[in-house]
């Protein structure tokens, strides 16, 4: 078991010993997330394989925001967002706009020049600590490019 995911099983425990009913809710559908993509894979996750799992369940409560918001069902949108700020304490520290920006760079000067080559040679690189819009966002602005 990778140590995220113990933490993750942890904090569960705890949630559930406080009666945290939204807290047992949110970590018990994530880790049946974890244990649904260890399955798929057909292999025990490392913390990286978690983090992923983390993070879609992140984009996946964030689009029910602008969803509920837009419908007008503010009181939904609110539970959404609390619990992708719970769940983004499990993402490892992101890395600075500069340093996003620096990699950019290198990829440009490395003969990268398109948005494809740039995103191709700067992803791997932040891989599982960074939303791939905000790499693509940085490479617009040092490519010129409009989004």
């Amino acid at each position: 078991m990778s140590a995220l995911m113990a933490r993750v099983q942890g904090e569960l425990t705890d949630a559930r010993k406080a009666q945290d009913k939204e807290r047992v809710l949110l970590l018990g559908t994530v880790l049946s997330e974890v244990k649904n993509r260890e399955i798929e894979l057909k292999r025990a996750l490392v913390d990286d394989d978690v983090v992923e799992v983390v993070r879609k369940a992140i984009k996946r409560r964030r689009e029910s925001v602008e969803m509920y918001e837009q419908a007008g069902r503010n009181e939904l949108a609110a539970t959404e967002r609390r619990e992708a700020e719970a769940l983004e304490v499990y993402l490892p520290a992101a890395p600075s706009d500069d340093e996003v920006r620096a990699a950019v760079r290198e990829a440009v000067t490395g003969g990268a020049k398109n948005i494809g080559a740039v995103m191709g040679k700067v992803m791997p690189r932040f891989k599982g600590r960074l939303d791939g819009a905000v790499i693509n966002r940085i490479a617009r602005e040092e490519l010129g490019t409009p989004s």
